[in-house]
């Protein structure tokens, strides 16, 4: 098989001269950079648990806006979403564990369950959020905030 390199300049240095097919690339013909970012490994569990919270909210709370869907309609298409939420929930926890504890990413998960289920009633199902849910999301960030306490 042909190296890359040597595929790019149109030769294959494995066939003889004049043997075989040779492959001309253009520089318009060639595919895209890919752009790769890089997670630090505390980064990387949050940014997938957040990913992963948008899925599972509107799996659970999406289906609310078409009430007129049958049911069983709602449950299938929600079992399609949740197959995204789990893969990236999965990786979260499981590259998340080098970093935190099971309690710490538990309760990362549920901070970010409330944000994302916030703005989501919000925005998407155009609920209005009072005082009474601020109070109550800000007691459970206090919560989370004493679980990261190093004793």
């Amino acid at each position: 098989m042909p190296s890359r390199a040597s595929r790019r300049h149109g030769r294959d240095r494995d066939a003889p001269d004049g043997a075989g097919p040779q492959v001309i690339l253009r520089p318009t013909q060639l595919p895209p950079a890919k752009i790769i970012i890089t997670l630090s490994p505390a980064v990387t569990p949050i940014a997938l648990l957040v990913a992963s919270n948008i899925f599972m909210t509107f799996t659970w709370y999406g289906h609310l806006k078409f009430k007129s869907t049958p049911l069983v309609l709602a449950i299938l298409a929600s079992w399609g979403i949740v197959f995204i939420e789990y893969c990236l929930a999965v990786p979260a926890n499981r590259i998340g564990h080098a970093v935190y504890t099971t309690a710490e990413l538990k309760t990362m998960q549920e901070v970010i369950t409330l944000t994302v289920f916030a703005a989501f009633s919000f925005f998407y199902l155009n609920e209005p959020l009072g005082w009474n849910h601020a109070v109550g999301f800000t007691l459970i960030a206090l919560g989370a905030f004493f679980v990261f306490q190093r004793c």
